[in-house]
């Protein structure tokens, strides 16, 4: 056989291939010291290891299998596989809204490269319809690829091509803005289209997948879904993150962008909105509101476009002990603003303070926000907040850190004045501060105790 049935395997792994004759797209039997496995041999990326097989199980899910591990293995087929999404015309329809959607580079609907081991993102409208048929049932999509990009390499000049290209979409009649986004930073983005993109007549919905779509478990043709309906049908005219809801795929959450955070690196149900509830549930067939007050959908095409940024601002993550070399490096550097993520209440140490003065006396801008994610900085109510005031730092209510870095980016990129800045920061835009925290709005249940297990136990049998 041939290395190029071997596709990506290299040293033991493909000496063990060639020893049983199993080639990439094989149907497999293997016996291993760990138990049997049957699947589809596939190929490897090019930059993994080659001590492992990967092969696709009858429930679709991919596992690695330790070459060392084989007693055996035998091919009991083949067909290759194809990973192409297919591409079948999209019937677009008069009698439905019109929504665009714009590519950054997110894995919405997708397939596996497995030569790389990068996720090649569907993107055409045929493409999603081929992916996602019940789009057509839902609204007319045209796309455009913006970026092509991971989200951890979206950044201001990305946001302020966002905005503008919403604004145009705006101007040209849209009745609804999917953004397609990868969800590690997407809560960053959608906090400064939340600033650059304001008095919005329609939706601007954001939306990403956990999974990718050759996966069982992929969350990405429901986003997509229920985004759409959002972007089409709905009334909240405003930046909203759509992604799941509960685990289960019942219905998708629509989170104020300046509220909104990524929770956990790998669950479906990652974003949450912090300090508040979301604004509204959304399913294929509608939407169920939950914050009565929201910026409503209007006929006219009036936006506010307000693409600034100054890229000298940044955040320190105070841990105990700091120095204030640390502090004093970055005014060294040139930063005009730094968001500083305070313990408690919003405390630092004092070794800290003279660095403080300096930053001010420089006209550096420096605010105060929270590790502990929830809750509000109160620096009236310690001695350690007072001094802090008074050299300078300014308090930024239960603004969340990264939220508060976009805003302070937005606000220098407008004025370099201190008091024009903290005015501008201080003055909420969309509920990135809020007057007080409802009831509902911090809710971290602790596993293993009795009457959270009996609630748990009503929705997972």
């Amino acid at each position: 056989m041939t290395d190029q049935i071997f596709q990506g395997y290299r040293g033991i792994a493909l000496s063990t291939l060639k020893k049983y004759n199993v080639r990439v797209w094989g149907q497999a039997y293997i016996e291993t010291t760990r138990g049997v496995f049957r699947g589809t041999v596939l190929p490897r990326s090019e930059n993994d290891d080659d001590r492992h097989l990967v092969l696709k199980i009858e429930t679709g899910y991919n596992i690695g299998i330790n070459v060392s591990t084989i007693t055996s293995m035998k091919e009991t087929g083949y067909q290759k596989a194809i990973y192409k999404i297919p591409e079948k015309e999209f019937p677009y329809s008069d009698d439905k809204p019109t929504v665009k959607l714009f590519g950054t580079g997110g894995t919405i609907a997708s397939r596996l490269d497995y030569r790389t081991g990068a996720v090649i993102p569907a993107f055409s409208p045929g493409e999603l319809y081929g992916a996602v048929p019940e789009l057509a049932d839902i609204c007319n999509i045209n796309t455009e690829k913006l970026f092509a990009v991971f989200s951890e390499n979206m950044g201001p000049d990305q946001y302020i091509t966002l905005a503008k290209a919403i604004g145009k979409e705006i101007e040209n009649g849209a009745d609804g803005i999917i953004i397609g986004h990868g969800t590690d930073t997407l809560h960053h983005t959608a906090a400064a289209l939340s600033f650059m993109v304001q008095n919005l007549p329609i939706p601007v919905i954001l939306v990403g997948s956990q999974r990718s779509s050759d996966r069982p478990s992929s969350d990405a043709a429901l986003n997509l879904i229920h985004a759409s309906y959002a972007a089409g049908h709905g009334d909240i005219a405003e930046v909203l993150v759509c992604m799941f809801g509960p685990t289960s795929d019942e219905y998708g959450f629509l989170h104020r962008g300046t509220r909104v955070r990524k929770m956990h690196s790998s669950y479906r149900s990652t974003f949450r909105t912090i300090g508040d509830t979301p604004v509204a549930t959304v399913t294929r067939e509608g939407i169920e509101h939950i914050k009565k007050k929201y910026n409503p959908r209007r006929k006219d095409r009036k936006v506010k476009i307000m693409p600034f940024f100054n890229e000298l601002v940044t955040m320190l993550y105070y841990y105990p002990h700091m120095k204030p070399e640390m502090l004093d490096s970055l005014v060294e550097m040139g930063y005009k603003g730094i968001i500083i993520v305070g313990t408690g209440l919003g405390h630092v140490n004092r070794e800290l303070y003279p660095a403080l003065e300096r930053a001010k006396e420089k006209g550096v801008s420096v605010f105060m926000t929270l590790q502990t994610i929830w809750g509000y900085v109160h620096m009236m109510v310690y001695e350690t907040g007072r001094d802090m005031m008074a050299k300078g730092v300014v308090p930024l209510g239960n603004m969340l850190p990264e939220v508060a870095w976009v805003k302070l980016g937005w606000a220098l990129g407008q004025t370099d004045d201190p008091d024009e800045v903290k005015e501008i920061m201080l003055k909420p835009v969309n509920d990135e501060i809020t007057e007080r925290e409802p009831y509902n709005g911090y809710l971290v249940y602790q596993g293993g105790v009795k009457e959270v297990e009996e609630f748990i136990r009503q929705f997972r049998k």
